[in-house]
């Protein structure tokens, strides 16, 4: 079973972020729910590429910033859109949905804890 977040990932980022690391998770708080919105609006459309092309762009990010379940989700998603497989898209992405509610309360946690206001 993969942690939801990597806290060596978070802390390296804190390191080398230092002062600006509370202002990096708000950031991707506010992307990821701009990218949700664009895999939603890809498995509407029925647009595998787009819906590839936005899962494979989420995954990047997530892994980026440690989120390490969302990160295989958004691979698992990258991959069934790569095999123009939609029929597994709207669960896929309800599970990207549900575990990107649990990173969001875990980020402002974790921003909290740094000192900033959640």
């Amino acid at each position: 079973m993969v942690d939801h977040l990597d806290s060596c990932v978070l802390a390296t980022l804190q390191d080398v972020m230092e002062a600006e690391y509370p202002a990096l998770l708000d950031t991707f708080l506010a992307d990821s729910e701009e990218r949700l919105h664009l895999l939603q609006n890809a498995c509407r459309s029925d647009r595998a590429e787009d819906l590839r092309q936005a899962a494979h762009s989420f995954k990047g990010s997530c892994s980026n910033m440690g989120a390490a379940l969302l990160a295989e989700l958004c691979r698992d998603l990258e991959e069934a859109a790569r095999l123009e497989q939609l029929d597994e898209a709207p669960e896929l992405i309800e599970r990207i949905e549900r575990e990107f509610a649990i990173v969001r309360i875990l980020y402002r946690a974790e921003r909290q804890r740094c000192g900033g206001p959640g």
